[in-house]
């Protein structure tokens, strides 16, 4: 199947990070879009390395955009807002393109942290300044993957990673634990959300799973149909590519998401 390639930038003169890429199948057969927020501890990563998976997901009908982000950001709220106005933007391609604004958003890790805040936070809810061209479009879903649920210390956690956290929260927690709450996403699950498919990995060692299997159940009885699934034998960070037998899986598994035709049992 051919595919049509696109970078667009959100700013002029051009601003490192603030940019995301769309990929377009050469004929678009499914009426969700999808928006893929990547991870790499707030201070790495890149829109790129979904590619792979972006293309597959081409060969499937759906149109996919992979945003940047500020890496040298002084908080993770300015990420929200770069994240927030890449997203903005697509919606203004889907209309340009005439296409249905049913907008699926996939995170992972810090990327999941920032996609969630997205999904389940209204803008500026969170604390982070926006500009939008457009109404806000409420994500249809979700898929998030090794998701922070709240952004505290738990015990366990790796010192340097918690260091990562308040580097990117923009204050040592001592100092403002207020900005901490504002930025964990146990303050945002509620009835607005929209179904959310959490993904999880057997051998996860940054995020506990089982924080995330709370929400699920949380969202089961407010009657919104989310799913949680641990895939064995995997560790943090593993839907990058498509060459291991679990990351197959995941994509059948979003696509059968997307269609509201996942299965899972908690």
């Amino acid at each position: 199947m051919k595919h049509k390639f696109e970078s667009y930038y959100l700013d002029s003169p051009l601003v490192t990070g603030r940019v995301f890429d769309v990929f377009e199948p050469e004929e678009i057969t499914k009426d969700i879009a999808i928006f893929i927020v990547h991870g790499g501890g707030w201070r790495g990563g890149t829109r790129a390395s979904f590619h792979e998976i972006m293309e597959e997901f081409n060969n499937r009908g759906y149109i996919v955009a992979s945003t940047d982000y500020r890496l040298y950001a002084k908080d993770a709220f300015e990420q929200i807002k770069d994240i927030r106005e890449s997203y903005d933007r697509f919606v203004s391609i889907l209309k340009e393109k005439n296409r249905p604004l049913k907008i699926a958003v996939y995170g992972e890790s810090a990327g999941s942290h920032l996609a969630s805040l997205l999904v389940c936070a209204k803008p500026g809810e969170c604390g982070e300044e926006v500009t939008l061209v457009n109404e806000w479009v409420v994500p249809y879903r979700a898929m998030l993957h090794a998701t922070p649920a709240d952004f505290l210390y738990w015990e366990g956690m790796m010192p340097q990673f918690w260091n990562t956290m308040q580097n990117i929260a923009g204050a040592p927690y001592e100092e403002d634990p207020e900005r901490y709450e504002r930025l964990s996403l146990k303050n945002y699950i509620g009835a607005h959300n929209p179904p959310i498919y959490f993904i999880e990995a057997e051998l996860e060692h940054l995020f506990l799973s089982e924080h995330t299997l709370k929400f699920a159940k949380k969202h089961r009885e407010l009657g919104i149909k989310s799913h949680w699934k641990v895939y064995p034998k995997v560790e943090h960070g593993f839907f990058y590519t498509l060459k291991r037998k679990a990351a197959v899986e995941t994509l059948e598994d979003i696509c059968l998401f997307l269609e509201d035709k996942l299965e899972t049992e908690f």
